[in-house]
């Protein structure tokens, strides 16, 4: 078996993984798990208008981490495609679109918080609605919002499992923690596509389903920046040139 060489470009695209792995772990947490939690309330829209408006400065700070996460997975899947494609680039060209994709949708989808704000921000051309008619719309827009992020998820757990197969064909890594990533991707992957069939399946599996592809992007993260990339055990013949 011939052992490939790591060139430089994809030790230093590791490193950009790896604080990229982390980075966009804060600021997605700050914004989805502690601001949006603290802010919308499921079941009151008129509670939820009234967070908002006492905390516009956070929800749109709020709204700012999202688009830092969005542009940090367009980075991220930059870099895992220069340090995959000498496994397989065809499907490391693969996982990097689903993961595109997943940044796009999420983009598009960061347009209804700021619908959220419109409709309450209590301009002219909105006095014709009544002031609960404008919080249950806002609330509408919110719930776009997070079925837009669902959707998003699942193209990122499609994603992120092809990428977890490449790590754990390349041997860059070590093969029980790709194993894992394949695990936690595809149990996302599989967790949203069933939301959308069967919504309250969420109440029965959300958050649990979402910790392994936690601790797996944490421990990534981690591992990229202190250990780097191990010398790949693939043979050449294994591989897809471009």
């Amino acid at each position: 078996m011939t052992i490939s060489a790591i060139d430089e470009s994809q030790r230093k695209a590791a490193r950009v993984a790896g604080f990229t792995y982390l980075f966009i772990f804060i600021t997605a947490v700050f914004a989805q798990f502690y601001v949006r939690a603290h802010l919308i309330v499921f079941d009151n829209a008129a509670e939820t208008a009234r967070n908002i408006m006492a905390s516009e400065r956070l929800f749109r700070i709020s709204i700012t981490c999202d688009l830092i996460t969005f542009a940090g997975i367009v980075v991220l899947l930059t870099a895992l495609y220069v340090i995959l494609k000498p496994i397989n680039q065809n499907l490391a060209l693969l996982a990097a679109f689903l993961r595109l994709v997943e940044a796009s949708i999420c983009v598009v989808m960061t347009l209804n918080s700021f619908d959220v704000l419109r409709l309450l921000s209590g301009v002219d051309y909105l006095q014709a609605f009544r002031t609960d008619q404008l919080q249950a719309l806002a609330r509408s827009h919110i719930g776009a919002h997070d079925a837009g992020y669902n959707i998003g998820l699942m193209f990122f757990g499609l994603g992120s499992t092809v990428f977890s197969y490449l790590w754990f064909k390349s041997n860059y890594i070590p093969r029980a923690l790709a194993a894992w990533g394949v695990f936690s991707s595809l149990l996302v992957a599989t967790c949203t596509f069933a939301f959308i069939i069967f919504p309250h399946f969420a109440d029965i599996v959300f958050p649990g389903c979402y910790v392994p592809i936690t601790i797996f992007e944490v421990t990534m993260g981690f591992w990229l920046l202190i250990k780097g990339l191990r010398r790949s055990g693939v043979a050449e013949s294994d591989k897809v040139s471009g």
